[in-house]
């Protein structure tokens, strides 16, 4: 599929035609440089790899600049590949937001919010011990129960506990395409996006 790269900006709503307040995210999505093109012969498949946001150069690795500079293009700090563009732009070439149009669906994949180390509640939305009465002291919010004693005599793999919670790759599907601003280089798309105001996310058309 064909995409782009984008950073999150907000959150925001807007009313549609019959007068529905409907929720949206606005994403600043390229402008997108090809710094790769990856073909058959050369590489066993066909993709693009696009690249965006200004990098310093002081903090750009030596073959990282030959590989910038053979696309005649400066440094960038973020590179993702994607497949499947219909005409497949060639090396240095821009890629905008305008290969969306309003209407499209497109998936989403950002990095979730890391929130560190979190109990069961927070994590995975148990409902605690319950009530207070019965000798029950300091439980509301424990886990419970982790298994049998004498056999099997240890905690099943995937057993949900306490733990890190947050920062994984989540890709959100499905999400319309509300509005295309070109010369801001927005797109706005209903619903939420993973990741918080500023973090990089991954359009895929």
């Amino acid at each position: 599929m064909s995409g782009i790269i984008g950073k999150k900006v907000g959150m925001t709503s807007i009313f549609d035609a019959e007068g529905r307040n409907i929720p949206c995210t606005v994403i600043e999505a390229g402008p997108c440089v090809v710094t790769q093109v990856k073909t058959e012969e050369n590489d066993g498949y066909v993709s693009v790899q696009l690249g965006y946001d200004e990098a310093k150069e002081k903090n750009t690795t030596k073959p990282l600049k030959g590989h910038f500079a053979k696309a005649n293009t400066t440094p960038k700090r973020k590179l993702v590949e994607f497949t499947g563009f219909e005409q497949a732009p060639s090396l240095g070439e821009t890629v905008t937001v305008e290969i969306f149009n309003e209407g499209d669906f497109v998936d989403v994949v950002g990095t979730s919010k890391g929130k560190g180390f979190q109990g069961v509640v927070k994590r995975h939305g148990f409902g605690g011990v319950g009530g207070q009465t019965h000798g029950q002291h300091n439980r509301m919010r424990a886990p419970g129960s982790l298994g049998a004693s004498s056999y099997p005599s240890r905690v099943f793999k995937g057993m949900r506990m306490a733990g890190r919670t947050g920062g994984d790759r989540v890709k959100v599907q499905n999400l319309q395409v509300l509005k295309v601003y070109a010369e801001q280089n927005l797109v706005v798309v209903s619903g939420s996006v993973p990741g918080a105001k500023g973090s990089y996310v991954i359009l895929d058309k």
